[in-house]
């Protein structure tokens, strides 16, 4: 059921360098995840606007493109994914992870691993939203979902009310995600997310992967409802969720 990929350090690095060379085979090769792939990661140039994004509905494990973008990029922030198709049951490029959208002032990478169908009956019929999914999937739905509650609110407060509205989703399905303003990388761990802390190279990093792609001793589970927050490789900030079965409300402008 998709897997998820994270990357945040402290300066860029080669993506070859990094398990992210094993992670296209979790794409239709060593699992069963054949129905598309995604990668977004931040441009060196910085601005509001900062994620590049290629992504194909095909198998990660056969992508001539997925391969040649880990061998030539570096970047110090990252998120991937390769889908096993659900919602919709079916390979469409639009319900491709990641999804990249803008709210306030930034610009939004979203990537999901689980099912949260409720959540399409609560955005569907809204008038006006942050945004509008472009597939199908509960995924880009829930995404729209929690940026909707995120458009009226500081920066400062962020952090604590995606925290709330993942408690709440989490409570009606699986809700694992990465999930990125172009600065931080926020990780929700609802029940299958594992990270490794890393500073031995003198580079600070952190790896987060649905499942741990090396044999290094060092990863670790995300408990569950564990909510990890990473920003330059480091750690920033840490909420523990606690889901429980409950209604999803919808934000109207």
């Amino acid at each position: 059921m998709c897997e998820l990929f994270g990357l945040s350090a402290s300066r860029a690095i080669p993506l070859q360098d990094t398990p992210l060379v094993r992670f296209p085979e979790r794409g239709g090769g060593t699992a069963d995840n054949p129905d598309g792939w995604g990668m977004a990661w931040r441009k060196p140039d910085g601005g509001p606007h900062r994620f590049r994004l290629a992504k194909e509905p095909a198998p990660a494990c056969e992508s001539a493109l997925f391969a040649q973008l880990i061998r030539t990029k570096a970047s110090d922030l990252v998120i991937s994914h390769v889908r096993k198709a659900r919602i919709p049951p079916i390979r469409a490029l639009q319900d491709t992870h990641p999804f990249l959208r803008d709210c306030c002032g930034y610009q939004w990478a979203f990537a999901h691993n689980g099912l949260v169908p409720e959540v399409v009956d609560v955005e569907r019929p809204a008038r006006e939203h942050v945004c509008r999914p472009r597939g199908e999937t509960d995924s880009d739905f829930a995404f729209c979902h929690v940026l909707g509650h995120l458009k009226d609110l500081p920066g400062k407060d962020w952090l604590g009310e995606i925290g709330r509205i993942s408690e709440i989703i989490a409570g009606i399905g699986k809700f694992n995600f990465l999930l990125s303003d172009g600065v931080r990388l926020i990780a929700y761990g609802h029940d299958r997310l594992h990270y490794l802390e890393s500073a031995d190279t003198g580079n600070a990093v952190v790896l987060v992967a649905t499942e741990p792609l090396s044999g290094h001793a060092g990863w670790t589970a995300f408990a569950p409802g564990e909510l990890r927050i990473y920003e330059g490789g480091a750690r920033v900030g840490r909420i523990q969720t606690h889901p429980v079965e409950a209604a999803v409300s919808r934000v109207d402008a």
